[in-house]
Formats: structure tokens, C-alpha cells, sequence
């Protein structure tokens, strides 16, 4: 028994996605170093490749935004782009949190650091996937990303705000909303009449992913963001060609007013302070007692 139990013990240690109350020095420069690394690595090969397509190898090779082709889930890429602009600034304050002396914020950032070095490298990966062509591959990658990021979420659904939006929700919500995106690109030859309609039919998923997070953890957050991205979808749609029955746009923006109005009710109470209900209480009452739910 007590070998088993050190056994136990042993493996708890090692496992970079187990939560844990507090972190040695080694495992916090560790996560420094990889942080940094696989932040630089993600953003200059995301930079790279929205202005330069990949030259080696033969089939047909584009831009990030090149392939953005005319799909009932192409985006907008302005608005796509500022969307990952600013979760990419807010992620320097995860960053910042792991250097911090505010222990509430090194613990936060320390539990999700393994989520967050996948994720970056799951998401590299998939960027030299994209461009050239290999959607079936690249859509694999979005899946497996965003099982990561759920189990992140629900593992860790009441961090810190600004860390919350940057490492944990604003990704989940783009990989999302990338997984009707990529599938859309890899299963669609040309821009028919029925693609049209079962995209027409699946958008609603938006709405029903971001309503769940909205009733189950109280996460305006994840709302608002769904919405922008709903938005962006709506803009892209609005620019393509419009077919018959082309009604993909209209209920874009429909989903997306409808998740902005349904965030701010949700949000506006716990800004104002007058929350009854703190985010992320349905997880458990031993969290809704932990001080990570500080939204600080």
C-alpha cells in the first residue's frame, strides 16, 4: 500500500496538466521558458504566414487568410485578426502572472501552463498545416486543441479575468468556431446550394455553445466572444457571393446580436457588482470558495 501510494504520489508530480495549490521554483522557471518559447514560436509563424505562402512541396499553398475561401463559415479576416491581436496582448499578462508575487495569480497561471504550451503547438502545427492544404490533418489538430482548451475551461473556469479571456476562453471560443471553419474548407469543393443549407442549419451551434456557458458558468466572456466571432463570420459571408438562398449572413449577425444582448445581461450584474450568483459557481462549491474566484 504505502509503495502504490508513493506510486500515486509520484505521478501526481510529474503530470504538468495536474492542478496543484502550489508550485516548486523549478517547475515555475520551466514554465517560463516554455511559455515564452512556444509564444514566440506561435506568433512569428502566425505572422509569417498571413503576408508569405510556403514556396516547398507541390499542391496548392496560401496565406493563413488566403485560404479563407468562399465557405459558409469564412470569417472576416479584420476582424478575425484584431480578435487575435488582442488575446495574443492579453496573454502577456499570463505571462506577467507567472513572474508575479501575487500568489493567487502565479497559482492561476501555473495550473493552466501546460494547457496553454499545448495549445501554442498544437495551433503551430496547425498553421503550416493550413496553408498548405492539408485541411483533413489540420482540422485534427483543432479537435484535439480544443478538447484541451474545454478541459482547461472546466478545470480551471475561475481564474482571473484578464488570464481567463487570454489563455482559456478566447482561444476555446475561436477553436470553437475553427471547427466549422476548417471542416467547412475541408469537406466543401464548391460553394453549392447544399452546403449552403446545412451551414445555414449548423451556425446555430454558436449560439447553443455560447448560451450553455452563459446558463452553466455565468461567463459573459464567452459570449461576447462567440459574438464577435459570429460577427466576423457574418461580414465574411455578407462579402462572398450571395447564392440563392444565401441567408448565411443574416443569421450570423441574428446569432451574434443575440449573444452580445444575452452577455451584457449576464455580465452587467457582476460588474456593477450586484452578482448573487459569482462566475463559475455551478463547477462546485469547493471552487466557489477557492480564492481563484477573486475576480481580480
Amino acid at each position: 500500500m504505502p509503495e502504490n501510494g508513493a506510486t500515486a504520489s509520484g505521478g501526481h508530480r510529474f503530470n504538468p496538466f495536474t492542478r496543484r495549490d502550489e508550485h516548486s521554483a523549478q517547475q515555475l522557471i520551466l514554465l517560463r521558458i516554455t511559455t515564452l518559447v512556444t509564444y514566440i514560436i506561435f506568433v512569428i509563424t502566425a505572422i509569417y504566414y498571413t503576408f508569405k505562402a510556403p514556396n516547398e512541396g507541390h499542391g496548392p499553398h496560401h496565406t493563413i487568410w488566403g485560404q479563407n475561401k468562399a465557405t459558409p463559415f469564412a470569417q472576416n479576416s479584420v476582424i478575425t485578426s484584431i480578435y487575435w491581436i488582442i488575446l495574443l496582448v492579453l496573454q502577456l499578462v499570463y505571462a506577467w502572472a507567472l513572474y508575479t508575487s501575487n500568489t493567487v495569480y502565479v497559482t492561476a497561471a501555473a495550473n493552466i501552463g501546460a494547457h496553454y504550451i499545448a495549445s501554442n503547438l498544437l495551433l503551430f502545427g496547425f498553421i503550416h498545416l493550413w496553408v498548405r492544404s492539408l485541411f483533413a490533418i489540420a482540422e485534427l489538430l483543432i479537435i484535439i486543441n480544443f478538447f484541451n482548451l474545454s478541459f482547461a475551461y472546466f478545470r480551471h473556469s475561475t481564474t482571473p479575468r484578464l488570464i481567463h479571456i487570454g489563455t482559456v476562453s478566447g482561444p476555446l471560443a475561436w477553436n470553437f468556431v475553427a471547427l466549422y471553419w476548417v471542416g467547412a474548407r475541408a469537406v466543401t469543393t464548391h460553394d453549392g446550394l447544399a452546403a449552403r443549407i446545412v451551414g445555414n442549419i449548423f451556425i446555430w451551434g454558436f449560439a447553443a455553445y455560447g448560451a450553455f456557458f452563459l446558463v452553466a458558468f455565468k461567463d459573459y466572456t464567452m459570449g461576447f466572444e462567440l459574438s464577435i466571432l459570429a460577427f466576423s463570420t457574418g461580414v465574411g459571408q455578407f462579402l462572398t457571393k450571395l447564392p440563392i438562398l444565401q441567408l448565411q449572413w443574416i443569421f450570423a449577425f441574428a446569432i451574434g446580436g443575440l449573444l452580445f444582448v444575452l452577455s451584457l445581461a449576464v455580465g452587467a450584474p457582476g460588474l456593477l457588482g450586484r452578482d448573487p450568483f459569482p462566475r463559475g459557481e455551478v463547477v462546485s462549491e469547493d471552487r466557489e470558495r477557492a480564492p481563484l474566484l477573486a475576480d481580480e
